[in-house]
C-alpha cells in the first residue's frame, strides 16, 4: 500500500469546525428528543446495564445534566463533538488508504454532508456515538494494514470496549469481519498476539454489562425481537433497507461514493475483507430486520476508498461529476432541511409538508405535556400513581414533573419497566396512554379524565393522548406489573 500522507489539516479541520458550529447553533432550537429524556431518566437509576441498552449513554446523560442541569445544548455536546471528530477520522482513513489532500477533503466533506450522520449528530443517542466509534476502529485497522504496527490492535480493543457499552452492534462487526478475514485475508491479522490482547480488553470492558444481561434474563434479546417487529411494521422492513441506507449516506455524493467505494474495496486484495464485511453486515441486518442505520459505521471506509480512487485516476464519466464543489453544495442544500431543525418551531404546526427532520415533532412540547398531566393529577388523591403507556411520556414527567409537584412516574414500556414499580400503597392510577386495556380486570373502575396537550398544536405521539383514572386496584403490583410490560413501540 502507499505510504500514508500527512493530514490535510486546514481544510479538514475547517469542515469539522463547520459541522460543530452548525450542530451547536441548532442544538437548543426545539427541545429534548424523547429518547434523550429516557437516557436522563435511566441515568437517575445507574446500573451496569438496561433492558434495552448498555450503560454508557445513561451515564453520559447524567454527567452532562449534572454539569448543566436542564440544558439541552450541554446534553448534546458529546454528540456534537463525536460528529465533528468523525469528519477528521474519516479523512485519516483516506490518508491510510494512500489518499492525499484531495482524497482526504472529499472524504471529510462527504462525512460532513451525510444525512444520517448530521441528523443523529443533533441528538445524544447510541446511533450518534456508535458510528463514530466504528470510524475510529476502521481507522486503526486501515492504519495497521499500512504499518503493521501491532500496538494499534490493542487500541482497537479499547475502542471496542467503549463501543460495546454504547451498543452491542460492534460485536456483529467483529463476527463478520473475522469470517471475512478468514476467507479473504490478510489472515496474518488473526495471528497477531496483540489482536487477542485487544480482544481481552474488549471482553473485560463488556463483561459487567453482559453479566447484568445474564442476571436479568438477557432482555436485550427481547428488545431485538421488538425492534425487528417494529422495522417490519413501521419502517418498511427489508425491502427499504438498501434505499434507506443510500439516502442516509447522503443524496448525490454520499450514496454514489458509498457504492463506488464498496466496489473498489471488493476489488482490492488487501482491503477486500472490509468490502465483504460491509456486504456481510448489510445482509445480517436485513436478515434480522434491523434498522438501516446500523450500517452507518461502515460508510467512512467506503467513502475513503472511493475518494482515493478519484484522486489516483480519472473516474469513469458517469460519476466524474460527484466530487465537485457544486455537487457538494447541492447535496448540503438537499440534506440540511431534512436532517436538522432549521425551520421555526411554529412551522411544525402551521406549515405541514415543509421539509423537516424525521423526529422534529418529538422534540417539542414536553414541558407542556407534563403540565397537562399535572393539571389532572392535582385533582386526584396524592397517593395516585402515574403510569404511562410509552416510555417517552414517563421520561418527560420524570424530568419536568418534580417542579410541578408530580411523583415519580412508571411505565411498562421497554426498558423503563425496570426503572421502578408502583408502590403497594398506590390503589389508584393515572394512566397516560392510548391503550388502557392492560388495566382492565385489575381495577374496579376505569374512566377517561383528560387529554394531553403539547401546547403547540403539533401532531406528535403525545398530542391528544387520553388520560385515564383507574381506581380500586384488585391485585398486588407484584402480580399486575409483569403483565403491564410492553416491548412494542
Amino acid at each position: 500500500m502507499l505510504a500514508g500522507p500527512r493530514l490535510a489539516v486546514k481544510p479538514v479541520f475547517l469542515l469539522a469546525a463547520a459541522v460543530a458550529v452548525l450542530l451547536l447553533a441548532v442544538s437548543g432550537r426545539y427541545g429534548y428528543f424523547g429518547d434523550e429524556l429516557y437516557f436522563l431518566a435511566a441515568g437517575r437509576h445507574l446500573a451496569w446495564g438496561y433492558a434495552d441498552q448498555p450503560p454508557l449513554l445513561p451515564l453520559l446523560a447524567r454527567a452532562m445534566d449534572t454539569l448543566a442541569p436542564g440544558s439541552v445544548t450541554v446534553l448534546r455536546l458529546p454528540a456534537i463533538a463525536a460528529t465533528a471528530a468523525g469528519v477528521v477520522v474519516a479523512a485519516l482513513i483516506a490518508g491510510e488508504l494512500g489518499g492525499g489532500r484531495r482524497a482526504q477533503v472529499v472524504t471529510a466533506a462527504t462525512y460532513a454532508c451525510s444525512a444520517q450522520l448530521l441528523g443523529t449528530g443533533h441528538y445524544l443517542a447510541t446511533s450518534t456515538l456508535d458510528p463514530f466509534l466504528w470510524t475510529v476502529l476502521l481507522w486503526l485497522l486501515t492504519r495497521w494494514l499500512r504499518t503493521r504496527a501491532d500496538g494499534l490492535l490493542v487500541w482497537a480493543g479499547v475502542v471496542t470496549a467503549i463501543a460495546v457499552n454504547v451498543k452491542f452492534l460492534v460485536l456483529g462487526f467483529w463476527l463478520v469481519a473475522g469470517i471475512c478475514l478468514l476467507l479473504c485475508g490478510p489472515r496474518e491479522l488473526l495471528r497477531r498476539p496483540k489482536l487477542w490482547a485487544g480482544a481481552a480488553i474488549a471482553v473485560a470492558g463488556a463483561l459487567p454489562t453482559l453479566v447484568w444481561q445474564s442476571l436479568h434474563g438477557w432482555p436485550q434479546l427481547r428488545m431485538g425481537e421488538a425492534i425487528s417487529a417494529e422495522v417490519g411494521q413501521v419502517w418498511g422492513g427489508r425491502l427499504v433497507f438498501v434505499p434507506a441506507a443510500l439516502l442516509g449516506a447522503g443524496l448525490l455524493v454520499g450514496a454514489v461514493l458509498l457504492v463506488a467505494g464498496l466496489w473498489r474495496l471488493l476489488r482490492s486484495p488487501e482491503l477486500r475483507f472490509l468490502g465483504w464485511t460491509t456486504v456481510g453486515l448489510a445482509v445480517l441486518f436485513m436478515l434480522v430486520n434491523g434498522r438501516y442505520y446500523y450500517l452507518t459505521g461502515m460508510y467512512p471506509v467506503c467513502w475513503a476508498a472511493a475518494a482515493v480512487g478519484i484522486e489516483a485516476r480519472r473516474p469513469a464519466r458517469w460519476w466524474r461529476w460527484v466530487p465537485t464543489w457544486p455537487v457538494f453544495t447541492l447535496s448540503v442544500l438537499l440534506t440540511l432541511p431534512n436532517a436538522l431543525p432549521l425551520a421555526p418551531e411554529s412551522w411544525l404546526a402551521t406549515k405541514p409538508g415543509m421539509p423537516e427532520p424525521t423526529f422534529a415533532a418529538e422534540e417539542v412540547g414536553w414541558p407542556e405535556v407534563t403540565a397537562s398531566v399535572a393539571r389532572v393529577y392535582a385533582t386526584l388523591p396524592r397517593d395516585t400513581a402515574i403510569v404511562t403507556g410509552f416510555y417517552w411520556q414517563a421520561a418527560a414527567i420524570d424530568h419536568f414533573g418534580p417542579a410541578l409537584g408530580l411523583p415519580e412516574p412508571y411505565s411498562g414500556s421497554r426498558g423503563y419497566w425496570t426503572l421502578g414499580t408502583p408502590p403497594e400503597s398506590a390503589y389508584d392510577v393515572l394512566f397516560v396512554g392510548w391503550d388502557p386495556r392492560p388495566l382492565l380486570g385489575s381495577f374496579a373502575e376505569l374512566r377517561q379524565v383528560g387529554t394531553v396537550d403539547n401546547g403547540h398544536g403539533v401532531a406528535n405521539t403525545s398530542q391528544g393522548m387520553p388520560m385515564y383514572l383507574a381506581t380500586g386496584r384488585t391485585e398486588p403490583w407484584s402480580v399486575l406489573w409483569p403483565r403491564l410490560r410492553n416491548w412494542a413501540a
